[in-house]
């Protein structure tokens, strides 16, 4: 390898993106502080939380954040009053240090087989004298202890001592939907951070090279500006970009072709940064059809941005949403709009005619950050287009967080 080939090498893709440790800690701080009073709303003395995201919400200290989504290998506890015990992976107690959101550190039963061998069950039972100690402690004792995503039989073997167990998880997804200020700097350095990373992304859309080649380069923009990793690989080009939801493969991107793009993206801070653009790979200009499904799309996107208002129900927002012509139901997506934070959150807004399935009767409230989603694909095939932006709910309307640009090519009806 030549000396200069070296140098590129070194040379850096996009800043850092990274504010500095003290901000982080702030906003442990104020997150901690929200959950425990959305423990309070919801008549729950204390919770345990084992997703690696809440964890980190709760007590702002990150470790294996993907390994330990899959693999239930630490836990934290947090009661409405008293010590937050962070139970941690073995041999991982440094990595607290500094978080004054930590009262005491203790290491983590093996309450999956995958760590506690054939004794898993005696882990079991010493978890169970734990929560029981902790809550007299407390003088949480008979209230309600929250539980969110454990291993499989840590519910009954809590039941059956006599714990008044209920589910965590909504109680946190309400507590994360309202975000805190230090966390809206958070996530305007992830934003900006996640920005960066497409630009350059964007600038590597060149035909003949590969969908895995081309997203390669976002998850390297985003790595070297302080993100931390993609969740998903919603990257295609062509008759791959409908129906939507394939992943990136090694597809060669022709020339001429739509390439559109999801992020996904865990960024700065551990928080998500969700938005997607369709380009136009190639110097050419787009079809009339190209440009049709990309005017829709737009148009889509910016009516749902612009109906979004505090206090309005998710019901009515879902009544009142972009109508979808016909030849795009079958592959539109089914939620409009869903929260974000550190990942896809609470509230997930369906379509009108899919609310009384699964939706949520809500409504819109401040400081809540939301994603609106457009995607057109037609049942009869053919390209499709992906476009999304992410907005901070205010008393005064919407703040678009997103500001990364939309292409005039695709845009313009009548290009030069």
């Amino acid at each position: 390898m030549s000396v200069d080939a070296l140098h590129s090498l070194d040379a850096p893709i996009v800043p850092d993106f990274l504010l500095s440790d003290d901000v982080d800690k702030r906003a442990a701080r104020e997150r901690l502080a929200r959950l425990r009073s959305t423990l309070v709303d919801h008549d729950v003395g204390a919770a345990v939380f084992f997703d690696a995201i809440n964890i980190r919400y709760a007590c702002g200290v990150r470790n294996m954040q993907i390994n330990t989504t899959r693999n239930p290998g630490r836990y934290v506890f947090v009661p409405v009053e008293g010590p937050v015990v962070l139970f941690e992976y073995s041999g991982c107690a440094h990595l607290s240090e500094g978080f004054d959101t930590v009262d005491e550190l203790r290491r983590a039963r093996g309450l999956h087989p995958f760590y506690g061998g054939d004794h898993y069950r005696r882990h079991l039972d010493e978890f169970v004298d734990d929560m029981r100690g902790l809550m007299k402690q407390c003088g949480l004792e008979g209230q309600r202890l929250g539980i969110e995503r454990s291993p499989v039989e840590a519910v009954p073997a809590l039941t059956s001592a006599g714990f008044d167990v209920v589910d965590a998880s909504p109680i946190i997804d309400r507590a994360k939907s309202i975000k805190q200020p230090t966390e809206l700097e958070l996530i305007r350095a992830s934003v900006a951070g996640t920005e960066a990373a497409v630009a350059w992304m964007e600038s590597q859309i060149l035909p003949g090279r590969t969908e895995n080649q081309v997203w390669a380069e976002l998850s390297r923009a985003l790595i070297a500006g302080g993100g931390e990793y993609l969740e998903t690989r919603l990257f295609n080009s062509g008759e791959n970009t409908n129906p939507w939801f394939r992943e990136a493969s090694n597809k060669v991107i022709a020339a001429g072709e739509l390439v559109a793009l999801d992020t996904d993206a865990i960024g700065c801070h551990g928080y998500y940064t969700d938005l997607s653009r369709t380009f136009l790979a190639g110097d050419q200009a787009a079809t009339p059809r190209q440009r049709e499904l990309y005017s829709m799309a737009y148009d889509q996107l910016q009516t749902n941005i612009e109906l979004i208002e505090v206090g309005k129900s998710f019901r009515d927002y879902a009544n009142q949403a972009w109508t979808i012509p016909d030849e795009f139901v079958a592959h539109r997506y089914l939620g409009p709009v869903h929260g974000n934070g550190m990942a896809a959150e609470y509230p997930i807004v369906l379509q009108a005619d899919v609310h009384d399935d699964a939706g949520i009767d809500g409504v819109f409230e401040e400081n809540m950050t939301v994603c609106v989603e457009s995607f057109l694909g037609s049942d009869r095939g053919g390209e499709g287009v992906k476009l999304e932006d992410q907005v901070l709910i205010t008393a005064d309307g919407v703040e678009r967080l997103t500001s990364y640009p939309f292409d005039d090519r695709l845009l313009d009806p009548n290009p030069a």
